[in-house]
This record gives C-alpha cells, structure tokens and sequence, in this order.
C-alpha cells in the first residue's frame, strides 16, 4: 500500500499570538481603544492590563482546543431544554397520521 504523509502545515489552526485570531485582535482593538479614548495613566494601565490578561486568557483556550470559540457559539445557539414529544400513547392528528405512511 502506498501512504501519502498529510503535513502540518496544512492542518494547523490559524492561530495568532498564541490564541485564537479573532479573539485576540478583538482584546487588542478594545485595549488599544481605552487607552486613547481614556487619555490618562490609569486608562493607560487598565488598557495594558486587559490586553495582558485577555490575552492570557485566549491562549490557555486554544491550548485546551484551539475551536473551543465556534463550539460555544454553537452552544449558544442550542435550546436550554428540549421537551420529550413522542410516547407510545400520543394521539396523532390526521395531518401527523399522513406524515408516516
């Protein structure tokens, strides 16, 4: 049998700075934002903190999995209970009766 190697760089994750792209330009955009919008040395360390922090933050997720952002906007989507309809003793409209045969 013949194997064809699959490489890595064809199946990495587009990761930037350690965490996942979009989230890390989001903190580093909203950071940069409070520090010029804030204009004073406290915005200016909060700004550097939230980078830092948010920033941390992103790379301890994409090390656990690097899509963990789409499963929990996936998640979001999901209903928090879905109700049990069928059971044996379910009386069946005539339209849902139609539905089967």
């Amino acid at each position: 049998m013949r194997t064809i190697p699959i490489r890595r760089t064809g199946t990495r994750h587009t990761l930037f700075m350690g965490g996942d792209r979009e989230l890390v330009l989001l903190t580093g955009l909203l950071s940069g934002v409070l520090i010029l919008l804030g204009q004073t040395w406290l915005s200016f360390f909060y700004g550097v903190g939230l980078w830092l922090g948010g920033l941390y933050i992103c790379r301890l997720m994409s090390k656990r999995d690097p899509q963990m952002r789409y499963v929990y906007m996936r998640h979001r989507i999901y209903k928090g209970y879905y109700p049990a309809r069928s059971t044996p003793f379910r009386f069946n409209t005539l339209t849902q009766a139609r539905q089967y045969q």
